[in-house]
């Protein structure tokens, strides 16, 4: 039992070792963004003088995405389809099967 033990600690700590790692590269991936996006926005700013113009804007809304699904996946988040869903979901089949079953009944 003891062996089965040790197994599962291994796996716990390797799961939480590529969560962090996971974790640490969307933070890596964030912080480039808020610097790049940065100095390629001031850089705009200094050399124009219509800065508010939606084609200086593109690579800072285009890259959100990015980070907006990168985030998704690190934090486990799915507006989408979620915990909730799921468990409709998986109740209206059953309710399904069951309004299927009392058919033959």
């Amino acid at each position: 039992m003891e062996v089965i033990m040790e197994g599962f600690e291994k796996d716990k700590l390797k799961r939480a070792k590529k969560q962090i790692e996971e974790l640490k590269g969307f933070y890596i991936h964030f912080t480039i963004y808020i610097i790049v996006n940065t100095f390629i926005l001031i850089n705009i700013y200094l050399k124009t003088d219509d800065f508010w113009q939606w084609p200086h804007f593109v690579t800072l809304f285009a890259w959100g995405i990015g980070i907006f699904f990168h985030a998704s996946k690190v934090f486990d988040y799915n507006p989408f389809f979620g915990k909730n869903w799921e468990k409709r979901q998986i109740q209206k089949y059953i309710d399904k099967d069951k309004k299927e079953m009392d058919k033959y009944k």
